[in-house]
């Protein structure tokens, strides 16, 4: 039974104005962990994560797994979305990741990454990680770990990376969906920063660039030591969200799949 993962973390992007600091700390630390755990891990950081190559990487996460094998993927960054061009998104729009170089080769959608995730064997098992944004709020918790200063949102505008005469109309509703994107696209289970209308935050821990999710589910997974997938949603939900970080963890998946034990 094989173990495999893909990490991605984009902090710059140019052209866009749009950049983060914590992205490629969360790659690492995804890496890291999963490595610890016995995966062998790819990762991309910044300019290695261009869309062809983080369509390359998701291909070659995919091919040859087996039966059994357990798949990652990783990724922190932006999100944004697209008019939706098939008619599969009830809101009008295709949620998308943001590769580094989305100003000049535009971003990778939900339907295209699905299709690739889609290719895998049957019994292969994938878990999707998403540390990636949307818009809304909640107030709650404690932010005794979190250092001074606004976080930022992770999430990238069309208006940010689109030329002025491919700007979209305004879209048909009000929040937007990119968890409901991640969910569509094609894994077992989806654990994702924040609900559909809330934004994913970009931050740092003790003078350390991270995004919030991100910590804080790496810091359950060694504190807590949770079991499963639904024990780990669960612990996770104690630190997020709070008063700062007005976001609220989320898992998607059957009963069956948040049953199963971590990374097996």
């Amino acid at each position: 039974m094989a173990r495999r993962a893909l990490c991605i973390g984009i902090n710059d992007y140019p052209g866009t104005g749009s950049d983060l600091s914590g992205c490629v700390n969360d790659a690492r630390d995804w890496t890291a962990e999963l490595q610890a755990r016995g995966f062998e891990v790819t990762t991309l950081l910044d300019a290695q994560a261009t869309r062809a190559a983080m369509t390359a990487a998701i291909q070659a996460l995919i091919a040859g797994a087996q039966k059994n094998d357990t798949l990652v993927f990783t990724y922190s960054g932006h999100g944004t979305w697209v008019v939706d061009e098939d008619g599969d998104e009830p809101d009008g729009r295709d949620e998308a990741l943001c590769p580094w170089d989305i100003d000049t080769k535009g971003p990778l959608l939900d339907d295209e990454i699905r299709a690739l995730f889609d290719s895998r064997g049957a019994g292969v098992r994938l878990l999707l990680i998403s540390d990636s944004c949307h818009s809304g709020s909640v107030t709650r918790g404690d932010d005794s770990d979190l250092d001074p200063g606004g976080p930022r949102a992770r999430f990238l505008p069309p208006e940010a990376w689109m030329k002025a005469g491919e700007l979209p109309d305004a879209p048909r509703a009000s929040a937007l969906t990119l968890v409901g994107g991640m969910r569509r696209a094609g894994g077992d289970l989806l654990l994702a920063g924040c609900r559909d209308e809330e934004y994913s935050w970009d931050t740092s821990f003790g003078g350390r660039p991270n995004g919030a999710f991100t910590f804080y589910a790496l810091k359950t997974l060694r504190e807590k030591k949770p079991q499963t997938y639904e024990q780990w949603h669960a612990e996770l939900r104690k630190y997020l969200p709070t008063n700062r970080l007005p976001q609220e963890p989320q898992i998607f998946g059957t009963r069956s799949a948040r049953k199963m034990r971590i990374f097996d």
